[in-house]
């Protein structure tokens, strides 16, 4: 039989976000500044979002039967070991979008043009703090929600197991109820036959003892007859 059409429809989101985070996480290197921090942030937003994916992957295979789940967790433990690699690539972008010498070698930038900052350049840099901040505090909230979407999802998963039990159980119980009945049934059959047997059986009695009677008052009759015919003659 084949895999769990929900679990596919996570698998091909989970596919074509891995994709899109891969290409995220190649074009850091070749941004700078503001674009580049807007560009990690969609990526790392696109992680947990993945992450989630991933989650409710293990979920939907966990509830299958042990046939259908153990290919569907093998094939979750290779999207496990991607998701690391991609969250990996990510932090290294951090790291060389973080401040320092360094960071800003990678970037670019020289040290006259970094000392010859301006306030407007440090404006833009608090915009974009403040903005990272936001998606950070959103990322957060996302993940919160996950979380309890998937503490709901393990509910209701446990519920329907639940259910499925109960509903195996009314069905076997039903099934030995409709035994019964079939058993009952026969039961009943072989009784109206004896009864129809016994009122035959009854019936030929009465037949032979009206016979029996019949016979004894002929030969009585027919007796008394030819006695009087002796006392005749």
């Amino acid at each position: 039989a084949g895999m769990s059409a929900m679990f596919e429809g996570y698998e091909r989101e989970y596919c074509e976000l891995s994709t899109a985070i891969a290409r995220k996480a190649g074009l850091v290197a070749s941004l700078s500044g503001d674009a580049r921090k807007a560009k990690l942030g969609d990526a790392k937003a696109d992680v947990v979002e993945a992450e989630a994916l991933v989650r409710r992957m293990d979920l939907e295979a966990r509830s299958l039967p042990q046939e259908k789940k153990a290919p569907l967790l093998q094939k979750l433990r290779q999207y496990k070991a991607d998701l690391s690699k991609l969250k990996g690539d990510i932090k290294k972008a951090s790291q060389l979008a973080a401040g320092g010498d360094a960071a800003r070698a990678e970037l670019g930038l020289g040290s006259d043009d970094w000392g010859g900052s301006s306030v407007a350049q440090r404006e833009r840099l608090q915009t974009t703090t403040n903005r990272i901040n936001k998606t950070g505090d959103r990322i957060k909230q996302s993940k919160t929600t996950l979380l309890e979407t998937e503490e709901i999802g393990v509910s209701i998963l446990q519920d329907l197991h639940s259910q499925r039990e109960t509903l195996v159980h009314a069905r076997d119980t039903l099934h030995g109820v409709d035994d019964n009945i079939g058993k009952s049934r026969k039961i009943l059959g072989q009784m109206a036959r004896r009864v129809v047997q016994n009122k035959i059986i009854m019936a030929g009695i009465i037949m032979l003892l009206i016979g029996s009677i019949c016979l004894i008052v002929y030969f009585k009759f027919t007796k008394a007859t030819s006695h009087r015919k002796l006392l005749l003659l």
